[in-house]
């Protein structure tokens, strides 16, 4: 039986459909076999779950207060913690556990092709979090010997896609999208579902995995794939210069659709290499653009 956490997420839903259905354990706060709140201690029911894939956590928000903040460590660290308890108590202990985490444990704003071994130096909370899961899950496979996976998955797309993939396909649909100095930064994305479909055969042999469509399109290429699928015009273009000006305007107002966090993010390529996964001969993505063209 394989154990599913975050069974209702985006990225939730799409591993709950790779997986027979007698096969599978729902676990998530609502709406699942087992509704729980990771945040709190809980018990699993004892059985013999071969696979857990811990996809549940926060993410997708700006914290703006402290306690919003620690909301981050209760939900990503301690809800692993959690986790992880609870499987020590069953008779039989998994003989995989795969931990989705995110690019964001390098803390990087910028840089191209980057490794699964560069340092850890993340600055944000939700980061930061993520981190810290990372060394219980390792700890705990090591000291129990359970076979260890983590995923440091870059933006995801598919249908109704959450963060900032998800915001801009909405804003295209509303004409309200502009890419910035031409549109020519490279991001790293990936499919959901390509990702949920490589999971059980990479949890078989364990590793920490980059997973991207390793095409990096820019905001120019995504922005007119997406608006292709929409039936709408393609984004237009705003100068960096005047984007620029924009941006301090931004840094005086709080919710101006523009800041200099923002617009580094927009004008700056961030890209992550995935040639590790590929080597394994288990990871062949499709193309992002082509799912959204």
């Amino acid at each position: 039986m394989i154990l599913v956490t975050g069974a209702n997420g985006f990225l939730g839903r799409h591993i709950c459909q790779a997986i027979p259905a007698q096969e599978l354990y729902t676990l998530s706060r609502t709406d699942a076999r087992l509704p729980v709140d990771l945040a709190q201690p809980f018990t699993l029911p004892d059985r013999p779950y071969t696979t857990v894939i811990h996809a549940a956590g926060k993410a997708h928000s700006l914290p703006r207060t402290e306690t919003e903040k620690q909301a981050f460590y209760d939900v990503n660290t301690q809800g692993t913690a959690h986790l992880l308890q609870a499987l020590e108590q069953l008779t039989q202990l998994p003989e995989s556990f795969v931990l989705i985490s995110t690019v964001a444990v390098y803390g990087l704003e910028e840089g191209k092709d980057i490794t699964e071994d560069a340092p850890l130096r993340a600055v944000s909370a939700y980061g930061q979090s993520k981190v810290m899961a990372e060394k219980l899950a390792l700890d705990w496979c090591q000291k129990y010997g359970v076979r260890c996976t983590i995923l440091r998955l870059p933006l995801l797309a598919g249908e109704d896609a959450p963060g900032n993939l998800g915001s801009m396909q909405a804003a295209i649909r509303k004409g309200r999208f502009f890419t910035i100095g031409g549109g020519r930064a490279h991001k790293s994305m990936v499919l959901a579902a390509d990702v949920a479909k490589a999971l059980i055969p990479l949890s078989a042999i364990g590793g920490v995995y980059h997973l991207t469509d390793g095409q990096h399109p820019t905001f120019r290429q995504l922005g007119s794939a997406m608006a292709t699928q929409s039936g709408k015009k393609a984004p237009g273009n705003i100068p960096y210069v005047l984007a620029l000006l924009a941006s301090a305007v931004g840094e005086l107002i709080p919710g101006f659709p523009l800041n200099r966090s923002s617009l580094r993010k927009m004008t700056t390529d961030l890209t992550f290499d995935d040639q590790k996964a590929r080597n394994t001969g288990l990871w062949h993505p499709q193309p992002v653009l082509d799912f959204y063209r």
